[in-house]
């Protein structure tokens, strides 16, 4: 299917049709900060969640007494979008319920993935409209990821992630199966707002966080080039590589919810961290990908 690209004088943006996922992010210099998608370490390249976050014990939920099947970060990456709206530096991709979601996921909605700039900022808008008669339960977030390092004659170990602000953020406890088990705890960042880079940091899979400064930048002390993601209304964000790789990116992923928790098939009305929307009912969440 043929890329979507949006551009302005100082970055050009193509997306996929499939998911509305991200292919590339390129400045006016040519600089590529996008994961490209190697599928030797991992073939996606910034993937939106919805209508799950993660994983799902078992690979499936229950709901109004039913088990459903539905795999890791929901359906919406297999799903090909239809365009909406476009202009040169804007487009909106549109998706609503069909025969194969009601079979995995047994509600009726319009999800609605914007992508508009300004400068060298992404602005990204997730929209979704119960269109149903019955309450929705849902999680929704992103997985870009981002070259690491972004120049030549750098490395991984030069980078670090930085929160505009100083505080402890709580480390969300993850089985060995990456399932949340409970065993939350602080998470101590270096000069209160830096997490440094090295690959064996996701030996273990993701760091996910809650509690945490809603603004992180991908950044080297030798470098003027980095990514800084805002993402003001997602409670959780998770750091990812290919497990126990020298993987050249990073994802830095902004979720609404968490996966099911270790042991427990979730009834999906009653877990606590998914979006509930009444029939009827809209949500919108706003969040941002600036290059520098």
């Amino acid at each position: 299917m043929d890329l979507i690209a949006v551009y302005n004088e100082d970055i050009k943006v193509l997306i996929s049709p499939a998911g509305a996922e991200l292919q590339s992010i390129q400045d006016n210099s040519g600089t590529e900060y996008l994961w490209q998608g190697d599928p030797g370490y991992w073939k996606g390249r910034a993937t939106n969640l919805f209508p799950y976050v993660g994983r799902l014990t078992k690979g499936c939920y229950e709901y109004e007494g039913k088990r459903y099947n539905m795999g890791i970060h929901g359906f919406l990456r297999e799903m090909e979008m239809s365009v909406e709206d476009a202009s040169d530096n804007s487009v909106t991709f549109f998706l609503k319920e069909n025969q194969h979601t009601l079979e995995i996921y047994p509600f009726q909605f319009e999800v609605r993935i914007g992508y508009s700039l300004e400068g060298r900022l992404i602005n990204i808008t997730y929209d979704v409209f119960n269109t149903g008669e019955k309450r929705m339960y849902f999680g929704i977030g992103g997985h870009p990821g981002f070259c690491v390092p972004l120049e030549n004659g750098l490395s991984f170990d030069d980078y670090y992630l930085e929160f505009a602000e100083n505080h402890v953020p709580v480390f969300v406890g993850l089985s060995e199966t990456c399932f949340p088990n409970g065993a939350d705890k602080e998470y101590p960042l270096k000069d209160g707002k830096i997490i440094p880079m090295y690959h064996a940091m996701f030996d273990n899979d993701a760091i996910v966080l809650r509690d945490m400064c809603r603004k992180v930048t991908l950044k080297s002390d030798k470098s003027s080039k980095g990514v800084t993601v805002a993402f003001p209304d997602m409670p959780f964000l998770g750091f990812w590589h290919t497990v126990k790789t020298d993987a050249p990116f990073v994802c830095i992923e902004p979720w609404s919810s968490l996966p099911s928790r270790d042991g427990v098939i979730e009834d999906l009305a009653a877990q606590k961290d998914l979006i509930s929307l009444e029939p009827g009912g809209k949500y919108i969440n706003k969040w941002s990908i600036e290059i520098h």
